[in-house]
């Protein structure tokens, strides 16, 4: 069976690496625009790094008066649990040579001012209560979040009133280099073929049933032919699949939503200091995506600060391309639901448009409000992040991600953006169950695949704490996790 990939991210890639690891004898192609892996959306500057499971994103745990949900929250923690075993496997298999190339711990922490610290104390209470969070600790004093975040506490009035939350097995995880070297494995282990610098113009049916892939290639129009397709192509994505004649395609719409950082370099002795991603809350009628907050990263050995995001309504697909690509994308169904979302989302776009125009002074301010004294302790500048494309589905805007599949099994695609590569073995896995539900039917199959993934149950994880506390500890072994920074 010949599988074809558009798109070398960190979905595409995990898709690839996945298909190939289950079912061998398949033809596995992945056809990608830029030239190399990981460049796209999961170039390690391109996103935040967080390892998100929930630890710190207020976002995850709505609150509604007094009462406060936690479903997404456990969810999105155990998806992130059954990422961590996959990528656990690729270290013992050699595809990931030193694991503090993709992934560091960092402690997850959130920060609040003093109108949201019973909110926050509700939702510690809530989650620390379920074994997924039973390590995070709540405090109210000065001196103690001063010793977890020190950066954002060093400037800061003490008779500010403030609380915080900690969890100190997080992490900071460089989705490009785990793509990258998750690639390199893909195609000289498991025979996976990449075409670099080649550009999906559409895709259709061919009168056999097959799919056929029309790109361009060097300046050259160039066809390939797929049994089965998968596009994890981000924003491309859009316009693929309204390309596709699929009777869902009117279904769906991509709002796209840019971003920016204030990024600095800093040497090991600060990051030690403070090894942390600090979240706040986000301003009213903000997009869950600029939830402010104040990371560490590691990239090639460097360390950097990385503050932000600062939105803006950027109307492109992906960074690199153009409005027209955008434009061309669009098709006179999409009107209505692009209006529905100006009208009844006002207050986002409106929120949108002003970032858009936000300069760094402004960014500036808004840093100093959040951590008094960083902005003159670092040199700082600014750096556009990657580009979101958000869903738009029977004309409501929607900040999730979900996965599509054809009737007849032979087209996958994957839209939105959050939690994204966070989860991305997950919910590939999720997709690959959908689309080849063959393959899981054989025996070698299902043996790798529990090789794979020790416990890929959600449902297991959430409801039985010894059968997660036994994957969690085995898997933060092997990716060099402890229980404190001070052991890691």
């Amino acid at each position: 069976m010949n599988v074809i990939i558009i798109g070398a991210g960190i979905m595409g890639t995990t898709f690839a690496t996945l298909a190939k690891e289950l079912a061998p004898e398949l033809d596995v192609t992945i056809l990608e625009r830029l030239d190399g892996p990981g460049a796209g959306n999961s170039w390690v500057f391109n996103n935040a790094g967080t390892g998100h499971e929930a630890n710190c994103e207020l976002n995850y745990t709505p609150v509604d008066e007094e009462e406060i949900s936690v479903e997404k929250a456990l969810k999105i923690h155990a998806q992130f649990n059954v990422a961590k075993q996959f990528w656990a496997y690729l270290i013992k298999k050699g595809a990931i040579k030193d694991p503090r190339s993709v992934i560091n711990q960092t402690k997850h922490c959130t920060i609040v001012s003093e109108s949201s610290i019973d909110e926050l104390r509700l939702r510690f209470k809530e989650m620390s209560s379920h074994h997924f969070f039973e390590q995070m600790q709540f405090s109210e004093d000065f001196d103690e979040i001063k010793s977890w975040i020190p950066y954002l506490m060093e400037g800061r009035p003490r008779q500010q009133k403030m609380a915080a939350t900690v969890i100190e097995t997080g992490t900071d995880v460089n989705f490009g280099a785990l793509t990258e070297q998750m690639a390199a494995y893909a195609v000289n282990e498991l025979g996976v073929k990449i075409e670099y610098g080649t550009h999906v113009k559409r895709v259709h049916r061919s009168p056999s049933g097959s799919w056929l892939v029309e790109t361009e290639q060097g300046g050259r129009s160039v066809r390939h032919k797929a049994d089965v397709l998968f596009v994890g192509a981000g924003g491309g994505a859009f316009p693929i699949l309204k390309r596709s004649h699929l009777p869902f395609r009117s279904r769906f719409t991509g709002f796209p939503v840019g971003g920016r950082f204030l990024q600095a370099p800093i040497s090991k002795e600060q990051a030690d200091q403070y090894r942390a991603k600090t979240y706040g809350k986000a301003k009213v009628g903000a997009p869950p995506m600029s939830v402010p907050h104040l990371d560490l990263r590691v990239s090639n050995g460097q360390h950097y600060l990385l503050f932000g995001p600062f939105a803006s309504f950027k109307p492109v697909l992906e960074k690199g391309r153009g409005f027209l690509d955008y434009l061309r994308s669009m098709r006179l169904h999409d009107i209505p639901g692009l209006l529905n979302v100006a009208i009844e989302h006002f207050p986002l776009v409106k929120y949108l448009v002003s970032e858009t125009f936000k300069g760094e002074k402004s960014m500036f301010e808004e840093l100093e409000e959040f951590a008094p004294g960083m902005s003159k302790k670092f040199q700082w500048k600014a750096v556009d992040a990657g580009q979101r494309v958000q869903i738009i589905r029977d004309g409501d805007l929607q900040m999730g991600t979900e996965i599509l599949v054809s009737s007849d099994k032979t087209y996958g695609t994957l839209l939105g953006a959050s939690p994204g590569a966070s989860v991305s073995p997950e919910v590939m896995l999720r997709c690959l169950e959908q689309m080849l539900p063959a393959v899981f039917k054989k025996e070698a199959a299902r043996g790798k695949l529990k090789e794979m993934f020790p416990e890929d149950n959600l449902e297991t994880l959430i409801t039985e704490p010894d059968r997660y506390r036994e994957i969690r500890d085995s898997v933060n072994g092997t990716l060099g996790i402890k229980w404190t920074l001070a052991d890691a």
